[in-house]
């Protein structure tokens, strides 16, 4: 029973087929191979709009290199004060820009406000050198707490940053798995409503290691080139990435692991809420589950061969927060997920409740 991280699960059958097919023979190296350029111009299919796509290693690749894609002296990037970025990039996202400040700023579900953001932004006179200056806003789609922005979020969001001159960053480690919640095109959840570069992942949802920065706004990408080259991001064997997302786009298989990995979640979710000892510390919109149960259950639950992650709390649960005897925990569902599974982590829920 894996729910500790949709990382844990390994490649779709249909991934790992591409990747042993595009191990015969020969590609030229570095992206000028027929793989890449069919995925580059997929990527701008799919997305109903010309792009710049950049294939990377890592979500913190991504993330951290479309940030400095936007970055001047002084810069400031907001985003959630429990975003990826801010938590879990080891400094990256400064050092891979120059220095530039990460600005987190809390809200309640993971999410940002429109007003949060502009309350903040009204603070920074461009005038004043010394407290720097915001150039970005960062959004996670899905967010860290699993749960999922809004068409209009997103555009209220775009639309306080355009006004002030900021770009729009989206981290879309988890954007297939909203993607399929919102049940709406790559395009709306994306330009449409102003996001002008994307953190395309495609590791935790089926792919081995596939990541893509997609630029929307292309004067963004001027010389983004040169910018992957000197991180250590460009691939030799670049055919090796694109031939795990013609596998991942090919017939929706991407959009069909996500449908899969929510569906799991939701029925974790339902089956926790209903127990009686735990309760859901965020709505489940996505593929993450997190809740608050006693610590007894978290013993049963490992002693069952259950996976999944004790969580600190964060600052400014929207709840009540775990007592002496209770532990947050954290679950993942993944493209891998078994219904046997699943329903194995039901029985001993119910065996604890006997």
């Amino acid at each position: 029973m894996n729910f500790a991280s949709d990382n844990w699960a390994g490649a779709s059958s249909k991934v790992s087929a591409a990747l042993a097919a595009m191990g015969q023979g020969f590609s030229p190296a570095y992206g000028a191979d027929e793989h890449s350029n069919r995925v580059k111009n997929w990527f701008s299919e799919i997305f109903e709009c010309e792009t710049r796509v950049f294939f990377v290693a890592t979500g913190t690749a991504a993330n951290s290199l479309s940030l400095a894609a936007m970055a001047k002296p002084g810069g400031l990037v907001l985003c959630h004060a429990h975003s990826h970025i801010q938590m879990d990039e080891c400094g990256a996202p400064e050092f891979l820009s120059g220095g530039q400040k990460l600005l987190p700023i809390p809200g309640a579900h993971g999410k940002l406000s429109a007003d949060a953001v502009g309350a903040v932004l009204d603070r920074y006179d461009p005038a004043n050198v010394h407290g720097g200056r915001p150039v970005g806003l960062s959004l996670t789609q899905a967010s860290e707490a699993g749960t999922i922005y809004a068409l209009d979020d997103i555009r209220a969001l775009s639309a306080e940053a355009h006004k002030r001159g900021l770009k729009v960053h989206m981290d879309g480690a988890r954007f297939a798995n909203a993607l399929a919640t919102l049940n709406v095109s790559p395009a709306d959840m994306t330009w449409r409503q102003g996001v002008d570069v994307l953190s395309f992942g495609g590791t935790k949802n089926g792919c081995w290691c596939a990541e893509a920065i997609v630029f929307f706004d292309l004067d963004l990408a001027e010389g983004f080139e040169f910018v992957r080259k000197r991180s250590g991001q460009l691939f030799s064997k670049s055919a090796f990435v694109a031939a795990q997302f013609e596998a991942y786009f090919e017939h929706g298989h991407w959009l069909d692991n996500a449908v899969h990995a929510n569906q799991s979640a939701t029925r974790l979710a339902q089956a926790i809420e209903t127990s009686g000892g735990a309760r859901l510390v965020h709505p489940v919109e996505a593929n993450e589950i997190f809740a608050i149960w006693p610590k007894g259950l978290t013993a049963h639950l490992k002693a069952a061969g259950a996976n999944f992650y004790l969580w600190e709390a964060p600052d400014a649960l929207p709840g009540e927060g775990p007592g002496a005897d209770e532990d947050m925990v954290r679950l993942v569902t993944s493209f891998a997920t078994r219904p046997s599974d699943v329903a194995r982590f039901m029985d001993a829920l119910n065996q604890y409740r006997a």
